[in-house]
């Protein structure tokens, strides 16, 4: 590993003797109003009627309902795909997993992650003369050059995967219940648990390539992230540098915080008191560009897919896409799923000056369109060895146009059929699907997975809710089905033709982050 810290000997070392490593801020010529400053905030497991701009029951999101009166709101907005590791690929690559080899997520034990011939948003951008950071969840590998040190980001400090892939002593409100970390001997053999990502290990919480506490303490994890975030900007806003800030939230993945047990578990009251903790994170952010670089600092708040069905027990409704279809199916308005829960997203813009206030866009968009947008505002270029599945949104961003895609993929992300797979299609107000089910309701019923062929097909504008598809033989449904084959069968071609990768899945216990592996649990204090 010696190598490796080579790499980034000068971002590791401390400044005027606090803990905020000493990013390279110096730049040659002054850019400061030529080139935006970007800052994309992803939450994790976030329902698109989680926003109340989004749906007036929700009450816990008064600065994101803030933003959204101040900026864009995008109501047909969507992940990329619908679990974790492979959104947050396609957000960094602009480019579905069948492009990039992210087809589902990484573990704690993962040698690999997101292809190193793949190149993200950091990197183009730091080449661009933008100084790079990162706070918050990773998960796109964390062993040797997968590490977000070595693709592009100059700054990083947060979790390598979820929060859930590790054991705490604070171990949240969640369903099952995530264990506690065992702390001496007297613990006995390793436990097992519902899901294979429940560990004994202990969550690590990364300060670039050193571990500095093990495990994290989630009750104050959020108010670290907000006091990293405002620390960079402060310092990048300083430099004159142009600068690239993505925030990956905690929230709302389960487990909830520690804070919220003492919360009334009726109704919605424990995720309604994080989603409250999330909405200050994001305002702490928001109040520190707005005072340091407010009209060039262009600010992306979205989700990386929808909801776990079992926040149900927690949360009550998600929100209108909890059609009657799908969950008579075996199927869930839920994460791993392609119906409207598992993907349709929250999503807003604010850049004062630049974005049309109080204005909501209907465009058809992607967490895909993250990567060529951003680089095309900030004058850099895309590579040109490889295809892109996102498109340069600036014309809807400005007002201009409320033109998005007319087709987008859903692939595949745990629930029925292959990982990656295209089997949902998107076709303007269409939605054809040719798998469904496999996925876990609300009542812990798992459906069996149901082939379609020919393919379901709703029309979302009258039925958003995929409760009803239509007939099979209908004049619409005759219309709609030869374009959905069609392309299909074009994107299917042109992936084939294009320059792909593959992710390394395979696993291996010794690569599970570990500051000390003498002790049980790994653990360390050092923050």
């Amino acid at each position: 590993m010696g190598w490796l810290f080579l790499k980034v000997l000068f971002v590791g070392v401390t400044f005027l003797g606090c803990l905020y490593p000493l990013v390279d801020f110096c730049c040659s010529g002054d850019t400061r109003g030529q080139k935006p400053n970007f800052v994309i905030i992803l939450a994790d497991d976030m329902g698109w009627g989680d926003l109340g701009a989004n749906w007036a029951e929700t009450k816990d999101t008064a600065n994101l309902d803030e933003m959204a009166a101040e900026g864009m709101r995008f109501v047909d907005f969507h992940a990329a795909a619908s679990t974790c590791s492979p959104s947050r690929a396609s957000l960094l690559t602009g480019r579905l997993g069948l492009r990039n080899g992210v087809t589902h997520n990484f573990a704690a034990t993962s040698v690999g992650g997101l292809p190193l011939n793949e190149t993200t948003l950091a990197e183009v951008l730091r080449h661009a003369g933008y100084v790079t950071g990162m706070i918050g969840k990773w998960h796109l590998g964390h062993h040797g050059s997968y590490h977000p040190n070595f693709r592009g980001f100059d700054y990083y400090f947060g979790i390598p995967y979820s929060h859930d892939m590790g054991c705490t002593d604070t171990p949240g409100y969640n369903h099952p219940p995530c264990p506690a970390c065992p702390r001496g001997d007297g613990d006995g053999p390793s436990r097992t648990h519902e899901r294979d990502c429940y560990t004994d290990v202990a969550l690590p919480l990364y300060e670039n390539l050193n571990i500095v506490e093990q495990p994290v303490n989630l009750s104050g994890l959020a108010q670290k992230y907000a006091e990293k975030a405002t620390q960079f900007i402060q310092h990048a806003s300083a430099s004159g540098r142009p600068f690239l800030l993505y925030v990956a939230l905690a929230h709302m993945h389960v487990p909830l915080s520690g804070t919220w047990l003492s919360a009334d578990r009726r109704g919605r009251r424990p995720y309604g008191a994080a989603l409250r903790e999330m909405d200050r994170l994001v305002g702490q952010i928001k109040d520190k560009v707005d005072r340091t670089a407010r009209e060039n600092t262009f600010l992306w708040f979205t989700g990386d897919n929808g909801p776990w069905a079992q926040k149900c027990e927690l949360a009550g409704s998600v929100g209108p896409f909890t059609g009657s279809w799908q969950t008579h199916q075996g199927g869930s308005a839920a994460k791993q799923t392609t119906w409207e829960g598992g993907h349709r997203v929250p999503a807003l813009a604010y850049w004062p000056g630049t974005v049309p206030i109080n204005v909501t866009s209907t465009a058809l968009l992607s967490v895909l369109d993250i990567f060529p947008t951003v680089v095309a505002l900030a004058g850099a270029s895309l590579p040109q060895d490889r295809h892109f599945d996102g498109l340069d949104a600036s014309s809807v961003l400005f007002g201009w146009s409320q033109t998005g895609h007319r087709v987008l993929f859903h692939p595949n992300s745990g629930a029925a059929g292959e990982y990656g797979a295209l089997q949902t299609v998107r076709l303007e107000q269409h939605k054809a699907f040719y798998v469904t089910g496999g996925a876990k309701a609300c009542d812990g019923k798992v459906g069996p997975p149901r082939l379609h062929e020919p393919p379901l097909i709703f029309n979302l504008e009258e039925d958003v809710a995929e409760a009803e598809p239509l007939e099979e033989g209908g004049a619409e449904y005759e219309r709609v089905l030869p374009e959905v084959r069609q392309v299909l069968a074009d994107v299917l071609v042109d992936i084939a033709g294009d320059k792909t990768s593959r992710a390394d899945y395979t696993r291996d216990p010794s690569v599970t982050p570990c500051c000390d592996p003498h002790r049980k649990a790994c653990r360390c204090h050092t923050t």
